[in-house]
């Protein structure tokens, strides 16, 4: 796997984050499709802010979502077709949007214990 999601260090935007193919194309669904990115955006941020959403209940609810959406779009409907997506392939990218849409964990200093 490689870093396929933006970061540049020096902006401080995004996170250095490897996505296998299935977390990539429904990344790159959302970016495409706004009023469903918006929606995941408010879910996850809501919810995360509450403390009630572990990446593996996003990563479950992704999948879900795949499979919802496979009979309606490509590429989930090839995957709908071959099996599904195995259901750890989404963690990386639930992680990834907690980080990103989650409330912001403080920093621990160096001398704080």
């Amino acid at each position: 796997m490689k870093s396929l999601l933006p970061w540049t260090p020096r902006a401080g935007e995004g996170f250095p984050v490897s996505l296998n193919r299935f977390e990539q194309s429904v990344f790159d669904y959302l970016q495409a499709h706004p009023e469903e990115l918006r929606h995941w955006e408010n879910k996850v941020s809501g919810r995360a802010a509450r403390g009630v959403l572990p990446a593996s209940t996003l990563a479950d609810e992704l999948s879900e979502y795949v499979r919802e959406r496979g009979t309606h779009v490509q590429p989930f409907r090839d995957w709908a077709e071959r099996g599904g997506v195995p259901r750890s392939s989404l963690l990386n990218l639930a992680e990834y949007l907690l980080r990103c849409w989650g409330p912001a964990v403080p920093k621990r200093r160096a001398g704080a214990a």
